[in-house]
């Protein structure tokens, strides 16, 4: 059988990849952090490393690189060399809210980056002081429509995912209301507790057990469906339809890497998270998993840019 020039050309081109992908990985992994050690994608990072190294056969080293609010972390990761061996723990910050929230950033968002699979989303949780009076969503969008200006909400900080939560509900529900921000969850929880802020939406799992205790009332979650973890609340989106501001995170490779390469990391971390026991220590944790294949990743990362774009440019935040 003859074989055209042109199919021997492509041979001849797929069989640095296929090869390059057959030994791969050849050396220990860096997953880049673009957070400081201690804090909560860092603690993810870390307990996908472990898992991640076994199923790949080489070490898997987190690497803190924080700072620039996640820029820093993601230029390491796209100026990097596109074999697989560099991967970003991926939060919204570097490819999704930072394009809109800053002037510019030190990276192509898109092309910078491959798309390897989604990792988790975070449910974030609507709780309100027990001195608001309200018990639903719809019961607080009327208060805050007769109080324009008056109600208050908590942040761990401009640009924040709970800041940018707070954004959405005033963006849909078309209400005044104010903005707090603090140097951290922490602070802000404690002025929650003591009535001196009206509401927060923040994490399920630092807002759920005040809420079953009585010193705060749970009013939804962020997710667009309810969360296994708190079933008895519902979903803000059933009040106010698409909303979802639950925090995605999600593993990117360096743009370039060889489709194989891609395909080996993909089919490693999503066994990671279908394993049933792995499942279990994210749902314990407050963490749903969302493995993907890279296509879905990129849609994804597509859609969730698009749809806080709008939210950002029609609050008008901006970080220098």
């Amino acid at each position: 059988m003859k074989l055209s020039r042109r199919t021997l050309i492509a041979a001849g081109l797929a069989l640095p990849a296929v090869a390059r992908a057959q030994a791969f990985p050849s050396r220990p992994i860096r997953l880049i952090c673009p957070f400081a050690a201690g804090g909560s994608a860092d603690a993810s990072a870390r307990m996908l490393a472990e898992p991640l190294g076994a199923a790949l056969g080489q070490p898997v080293v987190v690497e803190n690189r924080p700072g620039g609010g996640a820029t820093i972390g993601a230029q390491a990761v796209a100026r990097a060399t596109p074999d697989g061996h560099t991967l970003l723990y991926g939060t919204p910050g570097p490819q999704i809210i930072n394009p809109w929230l800053m002037r510019s950033v030190p990276y192509d968002p898109v092309k910078d980056f491959a798309p390897v699979s989604g990792y988790k989303r975070a449910p974030n949780l609507l709780a309100v002081h027990p001195s608001i009076p309200a018990n639903n969503l719809a019961e607080l969008i009327a208060l805050a429509k007769a109080r324009p200006g008056t109600l208050t909400y908590a942040s761990s900080g401009v640009g924040a995912s709970s800041h940018l939560a707070g954004e959405m509900l005033k963006f849909m529900a078309q209400i005044d209301i104010t903005h707090v921000p603090y140097r951290g969850t922490g602070p802000a929880l404690t002025d929650l507790l003591g009535g001196t802020v009206s509401m927060a939406l923040d994490t399920l799992s630092i807002l759920l057990p005040p809420s079953r205790a009585g010193n705060l009332r749970a009013l939804g979650v962020t997710t667009p469906q309810r969360s296994a973890l708190a079933p008895e609340l519902p979903a803000l989106a059933e009040t106010l339809p698409g909303f979802d501001a639950a925090p995605f995170n999600y593993i990117v490779a360096t743009g370039g890497t060889p489709a194989p390469v891609i395909a080996k990391l993909n089919q490693a971390i999503v066994g990671i998270l279908n394993d049933p026991t792995y499942k279990a220590r994210m749902l314990a944790l407050g963490e749903e998993p969302t493995p993907s294949t890279p296509e879905e990743l990129a849609a994804t990362l597509a859609a969730e840019s698009a749809r806080w774009k709008r939210v950002i440019e029609a609050a008008g935040i901006r970080v220098e």
